[in-house]
């Protein structure tokens, strides 16, 4: 069973981000959503943690221009029609609140 991860707070700021990271199956995504996006500044541990895993990754691309970051060749930007879509290709969404 696949799952999608939906994370969208800072990974600076609890331990969201570290438990989620975790978590995730070999099959499931990661989608970043607001704070969450964060994650893909470049030289943090964040963003390391996320390179270091084969992974599926995807940020909101709003969220990510809302803080002026870029996604990376591993992270595909979704807009929300995209991100509608995703929730459909997975088994079941995990909402990390």
């Amino acid at each position: 069973m696949t799952t999608l991860h939906v994370l969208s707070h800072s990974p600076f700021s609890d331990s969201r981000f570290d438990s989620c990271l975790r978590l995730l199956g070999a099959h499931d995504g990661l989608l970043l959503s607001g704070d969450a996006v964060y994650a893909l500044q470049p030289g943090t541990a964040a963003l390391a943690a996320l390179e270091q895993r084969q992974l599926r990754l995807y940020a909101l691309a709003e969220d990510l221009e809302a803080r002026g970051l870029q996604a990376t060749a591993q992270v595909a930007a979704l807009d929300y029609p995209a991100f509608v879509q995703l929730t459909l290709d997975y088994d079941k969404v995990n909402s990390w609140l």
